[in-house]
């Protein structure tokens, strides 16, 4: 049972990332890593885009 729990923590991991940096776009990262996730190159995706900036920047 712990080994199933630590493998959803695992690969939900990129949506647990942006989840605590507030990132914009949760929820397309959260589809992408449900959706593509069970793929190394899907998870790898959601995992660099979770870690990307969360801040727009402004242009002067």
């Amino acid at each position: 049972m712990e080994i199933a729990i630590l493998g959803l923590l695992m690969m939900f991991l990129p949506t647990l990332i942006a989840l605590v940096r507030s990132h914009h776009n949760t929820f397309a990262i959260f589809l992408t890593n449900l959706l593509l996730g069970w793929t190394i190159i899907g998870w790898l995706i959601a995992l660099i885009w979770s870690t990307t900036a969360t801040a727009r920047r402004v242009s002067a």
